[in-house]
């Protein structure tokens, strides 16, 4: 099974490539998508879902993960970050993935065992899961992201499964 994670930023927005194979984790691939600041939002919104769809076609993942909008102090920047995340979530839905989303503490507890861990703690324990890795803290947080799914998506499934059962 071949996960992506994705941490929406609309400036850099990280990205994360493993493999799962039982409790296996293996790095694949990891990166950032750099977007010009100088653009237009329009713009901006656009090199963003072309990098992130383009990153989908060359790993081929087979489920994505993306982390869930932190709200901010200012409504302005929570409302911009929010288009950058479905940006980032619509590329790999239109390649026909299931897109599944997580809290920011729920990403950081699967990965540290603490709920408010900073950057560098989630990168330290990435760099351990996933060894000889070491990713800048946007790539981190994404690779972070997709540990996280690789540890949860088994309770995602049953309740997709118990979902169906109930129609």
């Amino acid at each position: 099974m071949r996960l992506i994670g994705l941490d929406p930023g609309l400036r850099l927005t990280g990205w994360g490539v493993i493999d799962v194979a039982g409790n296996r984790l293996r790095h694949v691939a990891h990166g950032v998508v750099r977007v010009a600041a100088t653009a237009t939002l329009a713009d901006r919104l656009r090199e963003l879902f072309e990098g992130v769809a383009a990153i989908v076609e060359a790993h081929r993942p087979t489920e994505a993960a993306v982390e869930e909008t932190f709200v901010n102090v200012n409504p302005g920047s929570t409302l911009k970050l929010g288009q950058a995340r479905g940006v980032v979530m619509l590329a790999p839905a239109r390649a026909g993935l299931p897109v599944f989303e997580y809290a920011p503490n729920l990403v950081k507890k699967s990965v540290t065992g603490v709920g408010h861990a900073d950057k560098r703690q989630i990168a330290m324990m990435v760099g351990r899961l996933l060894p000889g890795i070491e990713a800048e803290s946007d790539a981190a947080d994404a690779l972070a992201v997709a540990i996280c799914h690789a540890h949860h998506r088994a309770h995602h499934r049953a309740i997709g499964r118990r979902a169906e059962a109930a129609l």
